[in-house]
């Protein structure tokens, strides 16, 4: 049993959410920050380009890295929206969980034949050293409007609302 959420099912759970998520990914170049924790058990915070393909979303980049180091010595992330909006009228959002390496080499293709076709960067044919899917357990947004709403949501739970004045 699934103790973790795909992209599909976290954004049929957490539709708000995933709807500032995606929004804000867009917006930035899909530019977000990820948290990852090192050997020395301190944070991690690396800027990184999140995809999305085939209703899962994937933590992919360059090779030996220290967050790619970091993720397979221990695999829980956090991932936040780029923003530069100190009143975040845009909205803002973050998820977390942890990452399973599939490796799936038709499905890395796909991959590769999709970010070749989205902005040119040619990765076909090449064999990749880990390809994270992202598994959610939680997440959380917020969108300024009259009110700040802040919107959270845990695995197994429907989306909370709690407005601040």
């Amino acid at each position: 049993m699934r103790c973790m959420a795909l992209w599909t099912d976290f954004a049929a759970a957490a539709p708000r959410i995933a709807e500032v998520f995606t929004r804000r990914h867009a917006a930035t170049g899909y530019l977000c920050m990820l948290g990852t924790l090192r050997p020395d058990g301190f944070p991690r915070i690396s800027p990184m380009e999140p995809r999305f393909l085939e209703g899962d979303l994937w933590l992919v980049g360059m090779p030996d890295t220290a967050k790619f180091a970091d993720l397979r010595a221990d695999p829980r992330f956090a991932l936040h929206t780029a923003t530069t909006d100190t009143r975040v009228t845009e909205g803002d959002a973050k998820l977390w969980g942890r990452v399973e390496d599939v490796r799936d080499e038709a499905l890395h293709q796909r991959f590769a034949e999709a970010v070749y076709e989205e902005i040119g960067l040619d990765l076909r044919g090449q064999r990749f050293d880990q390809f994270l899917r992202a598994d959610i357990v939680g997440a959380a947004s917020v969108a300024v409007g009259e009110h700040m709403d802040v919107t959270t949501w845990r695995e197994g739970r429907a989306e909370t609302v709690v407005r601040k004045h």
